[in-house]
């Protein structure tokens, strides 16, 4: 039976949570040490930041401080950071990782992604800065310090752009929640070998009031939040749902006791777009 824990391999070996705690617009200090003990303390083993997140250094001091008191190995814990799309390009690249490591103080990390992609609306050669920044993120895996890369927010063009260099991304974190499931670029990374993980896996508390959705969390006895991550999770898309609130951290968690059929998991699959941002990476 899938629990929180179980991992799953990426491309290249490296295990994963299949479920994670995410940790967007959590800023303050005591907000974002507290949410990540919360996590860890009810079983979350994947645990997600970034740069712009501006609370890299408060997450892993409560990773520090969870793994001291509990005799947690590092190894249990999978962590995530992120370089911003200010950092574009080989050399800022590279320097937004040290300030990472810096800001985080640990030895490693198992995953660091490229936040978003260069795309044609901000920069003209943004191929080549795609490339020149996947070049310094295999510079970065090859030195060890990360188990794994990837990237975030990369539509099947942006894929396209380094799916021929070196080394294959592991990840590509995008905004995933019903009526905005992203087929395409889903697809893509699964013909690819690229493990997908969904960021506003409820779609910003929108996807909490669909009719269908509350249909089905009485169908199955569930509420609304654990259909949708229970739809995700059968979709081998790592959901990252943030909660500041311990009832809900724990309520968010608890999806692996039972299953959407597939009739279900096909009528989810159909919802239109119904007020998701819906953006696209080369607007933002």
């Amino acid at each position: 039976m899938e629990s929180l824990t179980t991992r799953i391999n990426l491309n290249n070996g490296t295990a994963i949570p299949m479920f994670g705690y995410g940790t967007y617009k959590i800023k303050d200090q005591t907000e974002a040490y507290n949410s990540v003990r919360l996590a860890l303390k009810n079983g979350y083993r994947h645990i997600d930041t970034a740069a712009f997140y501006e609370n890299e250094k408060y997450v892993a001091n409560a990773i520090k401080d969870f793994m001291e008191e509990t005799h947690t190995k590092r190894e249990d814990i999978f962590v995530t950071s992120k370089a911003w799309k200010t950092e574009l390009g080989y050399d800022k690249t590279l320097a937004a990782f040290e300030k990472t490591m810096n800001e985080m103080q640990m030895d490693y990390l198992d995953l660091y992604l490229v936040h978003w992609p260069a795309s044609y609306a901000f920069d003209d050669d943004w191929e080549n800065t795609n490339r020149q920044t996947w070049k310094a993120m295999t510079e970065i895996y090859k030195s060890g310090r990360v188990k794994a890369i990837g990237v975030s927010n990369f539509l099947t063009h942006h894929l396209d752009t380094i799916i021929d260099m070196e080394v294959t991304p592991a990840v590509d974190q995008i905004e995933v929640n019903p009526g905005f499931l992203q087929k395409d670029t889903v697809d893509y990374c699964k013909e690819h070998g690229i493990l997908v993980e969904a960021w506003s896996p409820l779609g910003r508390g929108k996807s909490l009031a669909h009719p269908l959705l509350e249909e089905l969390a009485n169908k199955y006895g569930r509420t609304v939040a654990q259909i949708i991550l229970r739809w995700e999770v059968q979709h081998d898309i790592v959901p990252l749902p943030k909660s500041v609130n311990e009832d809900r951290i724990i309520e968010n968690s608890n999806v692996f006791d039972f299953e959407l059929s597939d009739d279900d998991m096909s009528a989810i699959d159909e919802i239109p777009p119904y007020g998701n941002s819906g953006h696209s990476p080369d607007q933002a």
